[in-house]
């Protein structure tokens, strides 16, 4: 003979609070921070550099010293007031239009970085699509963190539009 299998209900007022209770800890903003990603870069065609660049979201060119590379940090201290690091909270994963990485620096904050180079702005750029950073050199060489090669220069003409004096 069988016997009919019971479950208990989900309509008990202690199982719908614990049921309430992980929807709002889902829910909750803040709740699941470790994982995160965030948007902290775009790309903008420059100009004057003839190349696509990285910025911070307010359009500032960001930049990456040449000497720094394999966790190595050259600028701290007092550089840090002109050359701003590109920093996002610990765990969180930085998104933009390029594969972007952080790297702990060594007050222990995550800085964003590009192709394994750690990213500031430079204090001198007064508004969006400056770019008075590049080929500054100190102990290493400053430059605009380019996502693209130059345009290429234009094929010369192999006959100048010039009248034939016939």
């Amino acid at each position: 003979m069988r016997h009919p299998i019971r479950f208990k209900s989900l309509r008990s007022p202690l199982s719908l609070a614990a049921v309430a209770a992980l929807a709002l800890a889902l829910l909750a903003p803040g709740a699941a921070s470790a994982g995160q990603s965030k948007q902290v870069a775009k790309q903008a065609q420059n100009a004057s550099l003839g190349r696509s660049v990285l910025t911070n979201l307010q359009g500032r060119t960001l930049y990456t010293l040449s000497a720094e590379q394999n966790g190595r940090f050259i600028c701290t201290g007092g550089c840090l007031s002109t050359w701003r690091p590109l920093l996002i909270a610990a765990g969180t994963k930085p998104r933009g239009p390029v594969a972007l990485g952080t790297v702990k620096r060594p007050e222990g904050k995550a800085q964003v970085t590009y192709k394994g180079r750690p990213l500031y702005s430079f204090s001198g750029d007064t508004k969006a699509g400056d770019v008075n950073g590049e080929g500054i050199e100190d102990v290493g060489t400053w430059h605009a963190a380019t996502t693209s090669k130059p345009a290429p220069a234009p094929e010369p003409q192999p006959y100048p539009e010039q009248p034939y004096p016939y």
